[in-house]
Parts: C-alpha cells; sequence; structure tokens
C-alpha cells in the first residue's frame, strides 16, 4: 500500500457511522451482510447507508457483491492488513516484528496483540 492508498482508507474510516459499519464487516468475517440487514442493526436510512458503503468501497475496505436481489458487502481483509502493515512499517525502528493480525480464515480469528513486541 502506499501514501495515497492509505489516505483514502483512513479518510473512508474516519467518520463515525463507516466505522460502525466497518467494524461490523469485520466481526461478520469473509461472508458479509446484506445492506438491509447493516441499515437495520445501525438504524440507518438506505439512502445514508448506500452513501457510507459507496465510500468505504472507494477505499477498498469492502467488497460488493450481488445475490439474488440483495447486495452483501463483506470486509477485505488484505486492504486492513496492508493498512496496517503501512502504517506500523517502521515500528520500533525497524527492531520488532509488528505485522498485520488479521486473518478471517484462521481457525480462531481473533487478532492477536500485533504490538506486544514493540513494548
Amino acid at each position: 500500500m502506499d501514501a495515497s492508498q492509505a489516505v483514502v482508507a483512513l479518510g473512508a474510516l474516519a467518520q463515525e457511522t463507516r466505522l460502525q459499519v466497518f467494524r461490523m464487516l469485520v466481526e461478520q468475517g469473509p461472508d458479509g451482510l446484506p445492506a438491509g440487514v447493516i441499515a437495520e442493526r445501525l438504524g440507518l436510512p438506505p439512502s445514508s447507508l448506500t452513501f457510507h458503503l459507496q465510500q468505504l468501497l472507494r477505499g477498498g475496505l469492502v467488497t460488493q457483491r450481488r445475490v439474488s436481489r440483495q447486495l452483501f458487502y463483506a470486509m477485505v481483509p488484505d486492504a486492513i492488513n496492508g493498512l496496517v502493515a503501512y502504517l506500523t512499517e517502521h515500528c520500533c525502528g525497524s527492531q520488532a516484528i509488528c505485522g498485520p493480525a488479521c486473518d478471517p480464515t484462521a481457525p480462531d480469528a481473533r487478532p492477536a496483540n500485533i504490538n506486544e513486541e514493540c513494548r
């Protein structure tokens, strides 16, 4: 990930509703959620949700797929890992390994504390 991609991704996350949507999709994992479920859970009108999802799509943080008449949205693990890697590229003066920790396909997909070795 380069600086301009990081700025777009961070900009997409720099709003409370979009951050809530993204965190919800991270919790859901790679299968994602239909837009209607996201809107219902957050109490958002569909038009507002569409605006926020478009920003997350533009930032490369989520994907969109159609299943019948529903649009499903899911987080992109490589995008968030790339962003974390970019932000921690020179962590601790490059003396410790502080790599991304998001692997939604792992048996235990809970993120590890990636900064533990940086202390």
